[in-house]
């Protein structure tokens, strides 16, 4: 009998469909196959593959889940890029099961909205503008709304990220962006000047943006998330609770 210690750790074999969802992932994320293109039928992924076709369907499962793939009126199957919304949900979603704290929401948030309106001054074009523009006309207009405000000031931020002209910025704050909005709305309701505040902050952040003007930029989108802070907790609540299930609902729905 051996009194040598075991050297080497147990293998874990992913299942089959996995390794289905898996090679036909490499190929779209490779540029193999490109979107739009097609992948074959169900029979022709079973003969291909070698397995049976309940594996192949788990597996194309897992693959039009996270957006991957999709089916024509004939049932083929194309390729397609993943839509960020999909996987910004998933990942709030996974946020939510970590049980991450608004605190850390908070930081988070911080760093990725000041980088994406230092490089939206830098980078927005003439329809970013305009798109941010009509934005806060339209908030403007729902003063007397907070679910209407709450959600016009997701897409705020959104645009923001998007004139940034920086597609990882714009996937790396969807996900706690999301979870943001139903806070959002509780502190138009709950706090007298939150909508007010939100708005000028909003207004002032375009103005800044026309002119290339960072420090102001800046300036005001720290305001901003640091208007948050304060509101959250003038609700009542604490930054160091963890989010729970109802945010997500509501950021989700």
């Amino acid at each position: 009998m051996s009194d040598t210690h075991d050297r080497f750790e147990r293998l874990n074999v992913a299942p089959a469909y996995q390794m289905v969802a898996d090679a036909i992932e490499r190929e779209i994320i490779q540029g193999r196959i490109r979107p739009g293109e097609p992948i074959g039928t169900e029979s022709e992924l079973v003969r291909q593959f070698g397995v049976n076709r309940s594996t192949v369907r788990e597996g194309i499962r897992v693959l039009e889940q996270g957006g991957l793939i999709s089916r024509d009126s004939s049932r083929r199957l194309f390729a397609c890029g993943p839509h960020h919304n999909r996987l910004a949900s998933r990942l709030s979603r996974a946020l939510v099961l970590q049980e991450v704290t608004f605190r850390e929401l908070y930081e988070t948030s911080m760093v990725l909205e000041l980088a994406s309106i230092e490089q939206a001054v830098e980078r927005a074009t003439e329809k970013n503008i305009a798109e941010l523009s009509e934005n806060v006309a339209k908030t403007e207009a729902a003063i007397d709304d907070p679910a209407r405000i709450a959600e016009l000031n997701s897409e705020f931020h959104a645009l923001i990220a998007k004139a940034s002209q920086n597609r990882v910025l714009q996937l790396a704050r969807e996900p706690t962006g999301l979870l943001f909005f139903p806070t959002t709305e509780v502190i138009c309701r709950k706090v007298a000047e939150g909508a007010l505040r939100m708005i000028e902050a909003n207004r002032m952040m375009l103005k800044a943006i026309k002119a290339r003007d960072k420090k102001s930029a800046i300036l005001w989108m720290r305001r901003q998330v640091d208007d948050w802070r304060k509101g959250f907790e003038r609700t009542g609540k604490t930054l160091d609770e963890a989010v729970d299930k109802s945010y997500l609902r509501a950021a989700t729905r």
